[in-house]
């Protein structure tokens, strides 16, 4: 228990600096959340959402799952997206992987692991579709960087498919969904350049919306 209540100490000196620095924060955040971005992120606690991008409480909307998997059955991310696009208005969307990526390597290994299997199946179908290319590459790690970025790509172009972000294009609202991979070693983000910001960069046959 007292490992918990050093969180508690934390949060008061935390709320305190913040308070110092800015003595209307709390009653300017309390008040509403109006974000720009929306940060589809790894469960992987290394990688804090707000601290990589500089930005601070209220001005990031996050969603976060083992390897920043977008699924078109996965209710809870839809919901997270569906209330960020339409609700928040969010001007962009960014998918962000990271190097080092337990979630990549497991489904990369093929280790045996009970339940997790059936959402590493993902990250596996991307390995297969990109099998060849990353075979090619001698270096492991390259390797497994190489898929980190490769799932990131997918889930982008996943984002892009759903109803909810072509719908938003379709009645002219402004969205970007982008992909990017943060860097453990050296804590840089890097943009792949795979941003997608308007209806007709979609094929033909995931278009929904037109």
């Amino acid at each position: 228990m007292e490992d918990v209540k050093v969180l508690f100490e934390k949060n008061r000196d935390w709320a305190s600096s913040v308070k110092t620095e800015d003595p209307e924060f709390f009653e300017k955040l309390a008040a509403q959340q109006n974000p720009e971005y929306l940060w589809i992120g790894c469960s992987d606690s290394r990688v804090p959402a707000n601290q990589i991008v500089g930005l601070r409480p209220g001005e990031v909307f996050v969603h976060r799952n083992v390897a920043n998997i977008v699924v078109h059955t996965d209710l809870n991310c839809l919901t997270v997206l569906q209330y960020a696009v339409e609700v928040l208005k969010v001007k962009h969307v960014i998918v962000v992987g990271h190097y080092g990526c337990g979630g990549i390597r497991a489904a990369y290994e093929s280790p045996y692991s009970g339940l997790a299997d059936n959402w590493l199946r993902n990250i596996r179908d991307v390995h297969f579709r990109h099998q060849k290319d990353l075979e090619a590459i001698e270096d492991e790690e390259e390797r497994l960087s190489r898929l980190c970025e490769l799932n990131v790509i997918t889930q982008v172009s996943h984002v892009c498919h759903t109803t909810i972000v072509q719908q938003a294009w379709a009645r002219g609202q402004k969205l970007a969904v982008h992909g990017w991979v943060y860097s453990l070693c050296d804590g840089l983000v890097k943009d792949l350049e795979c941003s997608v910001d308007r209806l007709d960069q979609i094929p033909d046959a995931y278009r929904i919306a037109d």
